[in-house]
Parts: structure tokens; C-alpha cells; sequence
């Protein structure tokens, strides 16, 4: 876990939040602007489902079916595409035919694709996750498991959650530029299908060796960051690369971005740098800071690839972040009586 040197513990966004009063005291009420809402029965729901069909979970997608349409539904558009960057059509069509339930099938790149069409509309997103990392679904607590994600889809909470935009495409998790982005690009080249989790792992030894860049880095327009870095990974919710708790401190609801720079060159330097992030314990490397923003803008001396939510695009001088507070609505776990008082983090986790 890190927390950032560059805060006051506890601050969020200049106050701290009243747990009689924060979005969790409101999970049994009506929708609305920071509040959640369990599912009111009686309004059936038309669904559609967007599916990744290379991706395997439990019985497949058979089994998906048959365990959506056990619930009382008024339609189902069922959309199977090859590859993630095919999705937001379907998405589209599907939301233009009056789908208000969606389930999408996949990992972090095919719920990236969906969010990033569906974000500013009524459409509610459920996750099952199907993929290699689903790091969304394990910061949101969603298990790998079919019965019980579309469970949380048709019964669970409705949250809006906050998502982040980079050079005006959204993500949920996170985005990168560097040593982090350069890692994701290499997994995404098949390594993925191959090795799975252990992929990144692999293909982060390989980067370890690559050497920094000059940089300058401005968050909300204030200068932050000027020099040689390697990695700058900015992220909505604490868990990211690699399944690594990087960001303490981030909640995906409080409309803010956590933000990191690493200066580490070289094998050694990453060495120690990626023992202390695995070991929660950053803060303590010289090779680290880490804040918070509502807009992150990186300048670089050379073209550089950037991710997003483990998804790898082309390489680019510049990248625009900004936070786009509750951008979308998701189907969250139920909340257990003993964690309503905590974060939405807490909550989710059920401690």
C-alpha cells in the first residue's frame, strides 16, 4: 500500500467524510448524485450482453445464459464479439435498443471498451469477469464465479463510480505511461493467453533494464514533475499492474486521481522499487512520489506508449488525464452491516 507524502492523512478533497452520512449510509435508498441503490424489484430490466467469446469462466457463456435468463427479464440482446475494441459498437446498438442492464464478459480491456461507450448514460454496467487480471472487478469485490456475479448484476447495489479520461478515451482502473505501459504492450502481444497473470511478471523483467526519460509532469495545471522518470501510472482505485496494491489511499468516489511518478533506472533501482510497491511500502522509496489530482498532464521528449486499464495504445509526446467524477453506474456486492460506515473500498471488500 502507498500513501502519498504529498497529503495530510485522511484529507478528501479538503474534508473528511461523515459516515452517518457518506454514500454508504445511503445503499438502501433511491439512485441518486453519490448515493447507492440496491436493484427495486418490479422493473424488469432489459439486458444485454456483451461478450469477449475467447474468454473462458466456469461453463462458459452457456452457462452465462442460462443463469441470466433465470431471472425475470423483459429482453436479452446478446452480442458476441473476437476482440475488446469491437465492443463499443455492440454497446452502442444495444443501449440504442433500449438495454438499461448490461453484462459484460471479459476482462479489464473488454469492460474498459463498454464503460468508455456507456459513460454519461442511464446504462447500468455488471461485470463478469472472465479476463486475465479483472483488476476492476477484484477492487469492486466481484468473484470469478457466474451464478454469483449475475447474481450482483440483477440483485447487487447500484454505484456510480468515478472513472478517469485520458486523451479522451475513459478507464475505471488506471493509465500509464513508460515502463508500465511498455510491460502491458509486450503482455497484450499473446503472452496473455499463454501464461496468463504471469505474463506481466515476465514481461516486466524485461523492462526493468530501459532507461528514463525526460519529462515534465503538471497536475491541475501546477507544475509537479520535471526530469528523467520511467513510469508515470495514475490510478481511480488502489489495486493496479500485476495485482499490486499501489494507491492506499484511493477511493473510486471521491472524484480525485492518485498519481505517481518513479525515477528508477536500471535493474537495481526497479528491483528495490518493486519490492517496496509489493511489500506496501513505496513511500519509502527514494525512486517514488505519489499525490493526488483532478487533471494530470505529462509532456515527453520522446514518443512513448501509454495504457489503459491494461489495454496498450500507440506511442504519443503528450497525455491529458482528467477524473470524470461518478461517470458511470456499476453493480457493487451487497454491503455488509458491519463495513456501511467505512469507505467504499471497505465496503466492497466486506471488511
Amino acid at each position: 500500500m502507498v500513501k502519498s507524502a504529498d497529503r495530510q492523512t485522511g484529507a478528501k478533497g479538503g474534508a473528511t467524510a461523515d459516515p452517518a452520512t457518506g454514500p454508504m449510509a445511503d445503499a438502501a435508498t433511491d439512485a441518486a448524485p453519490g448515493k447507492d441503490a440496491t436493484h427495486k424489484p418490479g422493473k424488469r430490466p432489459r439486458v444485454a450482453v456483451i461478450a469477449h467469446r475467447k474468454k473462458t469462466l466456469g461453463g462458459g457463456l452457456d452457462e452465462l445464459r442460462k443463469v441470466i435468463t433465470g431471472y425475470d427479464i423483459d429482453d436479452l440482446l446478446w452480442y458476441e464479439v473476437p476482440k475488446s475494441k469491437k465492443a463499443p459498437k455492440k454497446a452502442r446498438e444495444a443501449l440504442d435498443k433500449g438495454a438499461d442492464l448490461f453484462f459484460v464478459w471479459g476482462g479489464d480491456g473488454s469492460v474498459q471498451r463498454c464503460v468508455d461507450a456507456l459513460a454519461g448514460t442511464d446504462a447500468t454496467v455488471a461485470i463478469v469477469p472472465a479476463g486475465t487480471a479483472n483488476l476492476l472487478a477484484r477492487n469492486l469485490s466481484i468473484p470469478e464465479d457466474i451464478a454469483e456475479a449475475v447474481r450482483i448484476g440483477f440483485e447487487g447495489r447500484r454505484t456510480k463510480i468515478d472513472l478517469g479520461k485520458i486523451n479522451g478515451e475513459h478507464f475505471a482502473v488506471m493509465a500509464g505511461v513508460g515502463f508500465d505501459a511498455e510491460m502491458i504492450a509486450d503482455a497484450d502481444r499473446g503472452l496473455k493467453d499463454r501464461l496468463g497473470r504471469l505474463s506481466y511478471f515476465w514481461t516486466g523483467l524485461r523492462h526493468v533494464g530501459g532507461a528514463a526519460a525526460p519529462m515534465t509532469i503538471k497536475i491541475d495545471d501546477t507544475d509537479w514533475f520535471e526530469g528523467d522518470a520511467s513510469c508515470v501510472l495514475v490510478g481511480n482505485v488502489g489495486t493496479v499492474t500485476g495485482g499490486i496494491d499501489v494507491f492506499e489511499d484511493a477511493r473510486f468516489d471521491d472524484g480525485w486521481l492518485e498519481v505517481g511518478v518513479s525515477t528508477a533506472d536500471g535493474p537495481i533501482q526497479w528491483a528495490r522499487t518493486l519490492g517496496r510497491m509489493s511489500a506496501g511500502k513505496a513511500e519509502k522509496s527514494p525512486f517514488v512520489r505519489i499525490t493526488r489530482a483532478r487533471k494530470i498532464t505529462v509532456k515527453l521528449s520522446e514518443p512513448m506508449e501509454y495504457e489503459l486499464d491494461g489495454g496498450a495504445r500507440k506511442r504519443v509526446t503528450k497525455v491529458t488525464i482528467k477524473v470524470v467524477p461518478q461517470g458511470i453506474t456499476m453493480c457493487l456486492p451487497d454491503v455488509p452491516a458491519d463495513a456501511a460506515a467505512g469507505t467504499p473500498q471497505d465496503a466492497a471488500a466486506g471488511v
